[in-house]
């Protein structure tokens, strides 16, 4: 069996969460992709959103310290993808919320986009998974656009 860290980013703006048409998959997956050697995973997370749709976003869990300790960008779960008989991927999933660029989709990555809300997320062409992750991250990026 091999393993792969993956990284994916639910993006969330005004209510609405972002979905990709994968080419290969043929499946509405939010945007993510494999993490590179040193790399950080929640830095990662900010780098296949750039790469796949243009956006600048910031991650609604944030890094921190202990004395000099750097504590890192939470992942909101990681999940455990059967990807072939012996690939998996560990795919830590994070929250995220628009901060700039301009959404232009990478063509060799996915055909087509579009911004879900709650209830649209409940279409029938939306795999469990996201469609609960992505409630979940429209959630928290409203309670977290709500507090103090």
């Amino acid at each position: 069996m091999t393993r792969d860290f993956t990284a994916t980013t639910f993006v969330v703006l005004d209510g609405r969460t972002l979905l990709l048409y994968h080419k290969q998959l043929r499946q509405w997956f939010p945007p993510g992709g494999h993490i590179h050697r040193d790399e950080l995973p929640c830095d990662a997370a900010v780098r296949e959103v750039r790469e796949e749709v243009g956006l600048e976003v910031t991650l609604l869990s944030s890094r921190s310290s202990i004395s000099h300790v750097e504590v890192l960008a939470r992942p909101e779960c990681i999940l455990l993808e059967q990807i072939a008989p012996d690939h998996q991927h560990i795919d830590l999933i994070y929250f995220a919320r628009v901060t700039g660029g301009r959404l232009k989709l990478c063509q060799t990555e996915a055909e087509a986009y579009r911004w879900c809300t709650a209830r649209d997320l409940e279409s029938p062409d939306i795999a469990e998974d996201i469609r609960r992750l992505g409630k979940m991250a429209i959630e928290k990026a409203e309670a977290k656009a709500h507090s103090p």
